[in-house]
Protein backbone atom coordinates (compact mmCIF):
# COMPACT_ATOMS: atom_id res chain seq x y z
CA UNK A 1 0.00 0.00 0.00
CA UNK A 2 3.19 2.48 0.96
CA UNK A 3 4.29 2.28 -2.67
CA UNK A 4 1.14 2.62 -4.59
CA UNK A 5 0.73 6.11 -2.42
CA UNK A 6 4.28 6.64 -3.19
CA UNK A 7 3.90 5.82 -7.08
CA UNK A 8 1.02 8.29 -6.70
CA UNK A 9 2.55 10.89 -4.98
CA UNK A 10 5.23 11.05 -7.85
CA UNK A 11 2.63 11.07 -10.32
CA UNK A 12 0.62 14.12 -8.70
CA UNK A 13 4.05 16.00 -8.32
CA UNK A 14 4.79 15.79 -11.77
CA UNK A 15 1.23 16.85 -12.67
CA UNK A 16 1.96 19.67 -10.35
CA UNK A 17 4.68 20.97 -11.96
CA UNK A 18 4.00 20.11 -15.90
CA UNK A 19 3.92 23.22 -17.39
CA UNK A 20 0.82 22.70 -19.89
CA UNK A 21 -1.06 21.85 -16.14
CA UNK A 22 -0.06 25.46 -14.80
CA UNK A 23 -1.04 26.75 -18.20
CA UNK A 24 -4.65 25.12 -17.91
CA UNK A 25 -4.90 26.80 -14.00
CA UNK A 26 -3.81 30.03 -15.47
CA UNK A 27 -6.85 29.55 -18.47
CA UNK A 28 -9.26 28.53 -15.23
CA UNK A 29 -8.59 31.19 -13.17
CA UNK A 30 -8.94 33.60 -16.40
CA UNK A 31 -12.22 32.37 -17.15
CA UNK A 32 -13.58 32.73 -13.32
CA UNK A 33 -12.93 36.22 -13.93
CA UNK A 34 -14.66 36.81 -17.15
CA UNK A 35 -17.88 34.78 -15.27
CA UNK A 36 -17.79 36.87 -12.59
CA UNK A 37 -17.94 40.15 -14.99
CA UNK A 38 -20.63 38.99 -17.63
CA UNK A 39 -22.75 38.36 -14.43
CA UNK A 40 -22.89 42.68 -14.12
CA UNK A 41 -24.45 42.47 -17.47
CA UNK A 42 -28.09 42.65 -17.80
CA UNK A 43 -27.97 40.65 -20.91
CA UNK A 44 -26.31 37.82 -19.44
CA UNK A 45 -29.07 36.77 -17.15
CA UNK A 46 -30.66 34.95 -20.59
CA UNK A 47 -27.37 32.57 -20.04
CA UNK A 48 -27.68 32.52 -16.15
CA UNK A 49 -27.88 28.65 -16.12
CA UNK A 50 -24.99 28.01 -18.35
CA UNK A 51 -22.93 30.87 -16.55
CA UNK A 52 -24.05 28.64 -13.11
CA UNK A 53 -23.04 25.57 -14.78
CA UNK A 54 -19.58 26.86 -16.12
CA UNK A 55 -19.17 28.26 -12.11
CA UNK A 56 -19.43 25.10 -10.56
CA UNK A 57 -17.15 23.48 -13.27
CA UNK A 58 -14.32 26.17 -12.54
CA UNK A 59 -15.13 25.52 -8.59
CA UNK A 60 -14.96 22.02 -9.23
CA UNK A 61 -11.67 22.30 -11.49
CA UNK A 62 -10.30 24.41 -8.67
CA UNK A 63 -10.25 21.93 -5.43
CA UNK A 64 -8.83 18.99 -7.67
CA UNK A 65 -6.65 21.24 -8.00
CA UNK A 66 -5.83 21.88 -4.52
CA UNK A 67 -6.12 17.90 -3.91
CA UNK A 68 -3.39 17.05 -5.95
CA UNK A 69 -1.27 19.83 -5.22
CA UNK A 70 -2.04 18.69 -1.25
CA UNK A 71 -1.60 14.86 -1.75
CA UNK A 72 1.62 15.89 -4.36
CA UNK A 73 3.29 16.70 -0.64
CA UNK A 74 5.68 14.41 0.92
CA UNK A 75 3.92 15.31 4.26
CA UNK A 76 0.67 16.78 4.39
CA UNK A 77 1.34 19.76 6.72
CA UNK A 78 3.94 21.17 4.76
CA UNK A 79 1.62 22.61 2.23
CA UNK A 80 0.55 24.61 4.65
CA UNK A 81 4.40 25.97 5.51
CA UNK A 82 4.11 27.88 2.17
CA UNK A 83 2.00 31.55 2.73
CA UNK A 84 1.08 31.12 -0.73
CA UNK A 85 -0.85 27.69 -0.83
CA UNK A 86 -2.24 29.02 2.42
CA UNK A 87 -4.19 31.65 0.44
CA UNK A 88 -4.96 29.35 -2.60
CA UNK A 89 -6.60 27.09 0.13
CA UNK A 90 -8.60 29.69 1.75
CA UNK A 91 -9.98 30.79 -1.53
CA UNK A 92 -10.82 27.75 -2.48
CA UNK A 93 -12.45 26.93 0.49
CA UNK A 94 -14.53 29.93 0.34
CA UNK A 95 -15.20 29.38 -3.60
CA UNK A 96 -17.84 26.14 -1.86
CA UNK A 97 -20.29 28.83 -0.71
CA UNK A 98 -23.68 28.02 -2.50
CA UNK A 99 -23.89 30.68 -4.85
CA UNK A 100 -27.76 29.63 -4.67
CA UNK A 101 -28.72 30.73 -1.38
CA UNK A 102 -30.30 33.48 -1.51
CA UNK A 103 -29.01 34.61 1.94
CA UNK A 104 -25.51 34.14 0.60
CA UNK A 105 -25.34 34.75 -2.71
CA UNK A 106 -23.88 38.77 -1.80
CA UNK A 107 -20.97 36.69 0.04
CA UNK A 108 -20.78 34.23 -2.63
CA UNK A 109 -20.16 36.23 -4.76
CA UNK A 110 -17.94 38.18 -3.23
CA UNK A 111 -15.45 35.73 -2.26
CA UNK A 112 -15.54 34.60 -5.92
CA UNK A 113 -14.15 38.17 -6.79
CA UNK A 114 -11.30 36.85 -4.78
CA UNK A 115 -10.54 34.29 -7.11
CA UNK A 116 -8.69 35.56 -9.70
CA UNK A 117 -5.98 36.60 -6.79
CA UNK A 118 -4.75 33.42 -7.39
CA UNK A 119 -3.27 34.48 -10.73
CA UNK A 120 -0.82 36.12 -8.39
CA UNK A 121 0.07 32.87 -6.49
CA UNK A 122 0.16 31.16 -9.78
CA UNK A 123 2.68 33.33 -11.91
CA UNK A 124 5.95 33.79 -10.18
CA UNK A 125 6.50 37.24 -11.76
CA UNK A 126 3.54 38.33 -9.89
CA UNK A 127 4.54 36.92 -7.06
CA UNK A 128 7.86 38.86 -7.14
CA UNK A 129 6.12 41.91 -7.52
CA UNK A 130 3.68 41.48 -5.09
CA UNK A 131 6.19 40.77 -2.37
CA UNK A 132 8.66 43.59 -3.09
CA UNK A 133 5.50 46.17 -3.13
CA UNK A 134 4.85 44.58 0.74
CA UNK A 135 8.73 44.40 1.24
CA UNK A 136 8.84 48.13 0.43
CA UNK A 137 6.26 49.43 2.13
CA UNK A 138 7.97 50.27 5.66
CA UNK A 139 10.28 52.18 3.45
CA UNK A 140 7.88 54.11 1.35
CA UNK A 141 6.03 54.98 4.74
CA UNK A 142 9.03 57.21 5.60
CA UNK A 143 8.59 58.81 2.14
CA UNK A 144 5.04 59.28 2.94
CA UNK A 145 5.70 60.96 6.14
CA UNK A 146 7.96 63.57 4.41
CA UNK A 147 5.37 64.27 2.10
CA UNK A 148 2.62 64.77 4.70
CA UNK A 149 4.35 67.26 5.94
CA UNK A 150 5.39 69.27 2.76
CA UNK A 151 1.39 69.04 1.90
CA UNK A 152 0.99 70.52 5.88
CA UNK A 153 3.23 73.12 5.07
CA UNK A 154 2.19 74.04 1.80
CA UNK A 155 -2.03 73.85 2.88
CA UNK A 156 -0.91 76.03 5.84
CA UNK A 157 0.42 79.01 3.44
CA UNK A 158 -1.99 78.54 0.86
CA UNK A 159 -5.02 78.41 3.44
CA UNK A 160 -3.42 81.79 5.08
CA UNK A 161 -2.49 83.71 1.63
CA UNK A 162 -5.78 82.11 -0.41
CA UNK A 163 -8.53 81.74 2.15
CA UNK A 164 -9.91 85.60 1.37
CA UNK A 165 -10.04 84.17 -2.54
CA UNK A 166 -12.11 81.12 -2.71
CA UNK A 167 -13.08 79.50 0.79
CA UNK A 168 -14.25 76.33 -1.14
CA UNK A 169 -10.55 75.18 -2.12
CA UNK A 170 -8.93 76.85 0.68
CA UNK A 171 -11.15 77.47 3.83
CA UNK A 172 -9.34 75.28 6.20
CA UNK A 173 -5.96 73.45 6.38
CA UNK A 174 -7.95 69.96 5.56
CA UNK A 175 -9.63 71.74 2.86
CA UNK A 176 -6.59 73.10 1.66
CA UNK A 177 -4.81 69.62 2.03
CA UNK A 178 -7.59 68.06 -0.39
CA UNK A 179 -6.98 70.61 -3.07
CA UNK A 180 -3.07 70.21 -3.20
CA UNK A 181 -4.11 66.76 -3.19
CA UNK A 182 -5.95 68.00 -6.70
CA UNK A 183 -2.88 69.61 -7.36
CA UNK A 184 -0.41 67.18 -7.11
CA UNK A 185 -2.75 64.85 -9.46
CA UNK A 186 -3.00 67.23 -12.18
CA UNK A 187 -6.34 67.41 -11.61
CA UNK A 188 -7.46 70.99 -13.81
CA UNK A 189 -4.80 72.55 -11.26
CA UNK A 190 -4.38 75.24 -13.36
CA UNK A 191 -7.83 76.68 -12.74
CA UNK A 192 -7.06 76.42 -8.99
CA UNK A 193 -3.50 78.43 -9.84
CA UNK A 194 -5.15 80.98 -12.12
CA UNK A 195 -8.07 82.03 -9.47
CA UNK A 196 -4.92 82.69 -7.09
CA UNK A 197 -2.75 84.40 -10.00
CA UNK A 198 -5.92 87.42 -10.73
CA UNK A 199 -4.76 88.71 -6.97
CA UNK A 200 -1.18 87.39 -6.42
CA UNK A 201 0.56 87.28 -9.93
CA UNK A 202 3.63 85.18 -8.00
CA UNK A 203 1.40 82.23 -6.94
CA UNK A 204 2.37 80.20 -9.47
CA UNK A 205 6.14 80.14 -7.40
CA UNK A 206 3.91 78.04 -4.54
CA UNK A 207 2.22 75.87 -7.00
CA UNK A 208 5.31 75.10 -9.39
CA UNK A 209 7.20 74.22 -6.88
CA UNK A 210 4.90 72.15 -4.81
CA UNK A 211 4.24 70.19 -7.97
CA UNK A 212 8.18 69.80 -8.12
CA UNK A 213 8.64 68.24 -4.86
CA UNK A 214 5.50 66.34 -5.00
CA UNK A 215 4.86 64.94 -8.45
CA UNK A 216 8.71 64.66 -9.22
CA UNK A 217 10.56 64.38 -6.11
CA UNK A 218 9.10 62.26 -4.07
CA UNK A 219 7.53 60.55 -6.92
CA UNK A 220 10.71 59.22 -8.25
CA UNK A 221 11.87 58.47 -4.46
CA UNK A 222 9.29 55.71 -4.45
CA UNK A 223 9.99 54.57 -7.65
CA UNK A 224 13.57 54.05 -6.55
CA UNK A 225 12.12 52.52 -3.19
CA UNK A 226 10.24 49.71 -5.06
CA UNK A 227 12.68 49.34 -7.71
CA UNK A 228 15.67 48.46 -5.33
CA UNK A 229 13.35 46.23 -3.10
CA UNK A 230 12.64 44.51 -6.44
CA UNK A 231 16.04 43.85 -7.72
CA UNK A 232 16.81 42.28 -4.05
CA UNK A 233 13.72 40.20 -4.57
CA UNK A 234 15.10 39.06 -8.12
CA UNK A 235 18.63 38.15 -7.03
CA UNK A 236 17.13 36.16 -3.55
CA UNK A 237 14.84 34.48 -6.19
CA UNK A 238 17.76 33.86 -8.84
CA UNK A 239 19.84 32.24 -5.26
CA UNK A 240 17.07 30.33 -4.54
CA UNK A 241 16.89 28.66 -8.44
CA UNK A 242 20.56 28.84 -8.88
CA UNK A 243 20.46 30.43 -13.03
CA UNK A 244 20.62 34.10 -13.16
CA UNK A 245 23.86 36.71 -12.60
CA UNK A 246 23.74 36.71 -9.63
CA UNK A 247 24.02 32.97 -8.63
CA UNK A 248 26.53 33.02 -10.81
CA UNK A 249 28.81 36.31 -8.98
CA UNK A 250 26.91 33.93 -5.41
CA UNK A 251 29.32 30.74 -7.13
CA UNK A 252 32.04 32.36 -8.18
CA UNK A 253 32.17 34.03 -5.12
CA UNK A 254 32.27 31.10 -2.71
CA UNK A 255 34.97 29.32 -5.14
CA UNK A 256 37.03 32.20 -4.61
CA UNK A 257 36.97 31.81 -1.31
CA UNK A 258 37.05 28.08 -1.45
CA UNK A 259 40.14 28.62 -3.71
CA UNK A 260 41.79 31.31 -1.43
CA UNK A 261 41.19 28.55 1.62
CA UNK A 262 43.27 26.00 -0.06
CA UNK A 263 46.31 28.28 -0.99
CA UNK A 264 46.26 29.30 2.44
CA UNK A 265 46.45 25.74 3.87
CA UNK A 266 49.19 25.32 0.64
CA UNK A 267 51.20 27.75 2.10
CA UNK A 268 50.70 26.86 5.35
CA UNK A 269 51.97 23.57 4.73
CA UNK A 270 55.19 24.75 2.69
CA UNK A 271 55.89 26.98 5.39
CA UNK A 272 55.82 24.17 7.72
CA UNK A 273 58.09 21.65 5.23
CA UNK A 274 60.61 24.03 5.10
CA UNK A 275 60.63 24.63 8.93
CA UNK A 276 61.37 20.70 9.07
CA UNK A 277 64.22 21.31 6.23
CA UNK A 278 65.67 23.61 8.52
Amino acid sequence: MRIYWTRLQDRLERLRANKLFETFVILVIVTSALLIGAKTYEEASRFDQLINWLDLGVTLFFLFEIIVRMAAEKRFFDFFKKGWNIFDFVIVVASLVPINDSEMVLIARLLRVFRVLRLVSMIPELRMLLAALVKSIPRMGYVALLMFIIFYIYAAIGSFLFENIDPFLWGNITISMLTLFRVATFEDWTDVMYATMEEYPLSWIFYLSFIFLTAFIFLNMMIGIVLDVMQKESAAEQLESGEGEAAEIHWMREHMVAMSEQLQRIETALEQERMRNR
